[in-house]
């Protein structure tokens, strides 16, 4: 499976008591396709996999796949901190048509690295379906070190990395040294610049949820080493990626996308609205971007 490109990273959107909005789901499969993006990533943290039990995620990846009608692969988020449990959920998604899965590194629990190779093997040996590993420290407590990255890399199945570990030392090293067929996606909008300047070949992205387009244009312009008008855009973007983290993933991007009407702004606790300062931050950070 070849990763290129801007994958958004799906919001979840719901209704004012907290349900699944099915249609407001279709709405934004639609508008992402329709934008030029590479491809579709429900049920990770931006789509606030934690507060969805299994049901739920399984019926929001097959409306994802079933909107998608083929035009874009779906990487369905099917990661947990328990194996057995991870691989169950990758099974739901092979089920219901996803294309690939998106595992996180198991979180809490702290796994050694003998761990962390078992429980990706395991889910990888289990499903036979491309598999991404999520390489998220700040939220899992366990980075993967490029050693084991690259011995997961020869496992036919895994096929790629979002790497949000914010080190571009270890990025850049990964990349001079993976497999060909191993694909490094940036898992920080704010990173997507240099990490394609680097040798990755794209992003999982919050910020397309809100502006699919002109992420768009930034990784196109990337893959064709326009680097001058990747740069430009980057740098264009780089006050909404700010903003994007001014509280917790995904407060900022639904509060965003309720403000220019896209969905309602709905969350499920612990997750909540955001704090009014910051509120009026983001809406100007929106305003300068003319992006209200």
């Amino acid at each position: 499976m070849k990763l290129q490109g801007v994958y958004t990273a799906l919001v979840t959107p719901m209704t004012a008591d907290g349900a699944l909005d099915d249609k407001g789901l279709r709405r934004l499969v639609d508008m992402q396709v329709e934008a030029g993006i590479a491809g579709l990533v429900p049920v990770g943290t931006t789509g606030e996999s934690p507060t969805l039990d299994g049901d739920e995620c399984k019926r929001v990846i097959r409306i994802v796949v079933e909107q998608a009608r083929g035009r874009v692969p779906v990487i369905a988020g099917a990661g947990s901190n328990c194996t057995s449990e991870a691989i169950e959920y990758a099974r739901d998604a092979k089920e219901v048509g996803a294309a690939a899965t998106l595992q996180v590194v198991p979180y809490y629990n702290k796994p050694t690295t003998l761990g962390i190779l078992a429980h990706f093997r395991a889910i990888a040996d289990a499903v036979d379906l491309p598999l991404i590993v999520y390489n998220i420290v700040g939220r899992t407590g366990k980075n993967v070190e490029n050693p084991t990255m690259i011995e997961l890399a020869g496992h036919r199945n895994i096929v790629g990395v979002k790497e949000a570990s914010g080190d571009i030392g270890q990025i850049m090293d990964l990349i001079a040294k993976k497999p060909s067929a191993f694909s490094v996606l940036s898992g920080d909008d704010n990173l997507v610049f240099p990490i394609m300047a680097l040798g990755g070949t794209g992003v999982i992205s919050v910020a397309s949820n809100l502006v699919p387009d002109q992420m768009v244009k930034l990784a196109e312009a990337a893959l064709k080493g326009d680097w001058n008008a990747a740069r430009s855009m980057h740098y264009a973007l780089l006050p909404l990626f700010k903003s994007m983290f001014i509280e917790t993933n995904p407060i900022p991007i639904k509060a965003a996308m309720a403000m220019k009407g896209m969905i309602t702004e709905s969350y499920r606790l612990p997750m909540c609205p955001m704090a009014p300062k910051n509120r009026e931050s983001l809406q100007a950070t929106l305003k300068e971007m003319k992006l209200l």
